[in-house]
């Protein structure tokens, strides 16, 4: 019965994102935004990344934010692949790639 319900909970939610998630997209056809929004709108997904990255880097403490001297290094390491390669792909494996190398010999 139990495992039953966690099922029905997960299809549930499944579903209730499906329609959350496509109901904008289908009443959203025939809006128009407004030329500033759309300005705005190009930065929520940079602001977002940014923000994921910057907790990750610099963890919160109960005295503040704290510094992880392998994740920073990743992250610099990173930092220098995306802006000399512009590609996704080599930024997420060298970030990677220098973390769990740097994590192994600084810990």
């Amino acid at each position: 019965m139990e495992e039953t319900y966690v099922w029905a909970v997960i299809a549930l939610l499944a579903a209730a994102t499906l329609v959350s998630r496509m109901s904008f997209i289908a009443f959203s056809a025939h809006l128009r935004l407004p030329p500033l929004l759309r300005r705005a709108l190009a930065y929520l997904a940079p602001a977002i990344l940014a923000a994921i990255i910057v907790d990750q880097v610099f963890p919160a403490t109960a005295a503040g934010p704290s510094l992880d001297l392998p994740r920073l290094g990743a992250a610099l390491l990173a930092l220098a692949v995306a802006w000399r390669t512009r590609s996704t792909m080599a930024t997420i494996g060298t970030g990677m790639l220098a973390l769990w190398a740097l994590q192994a010999l600084l810990r």
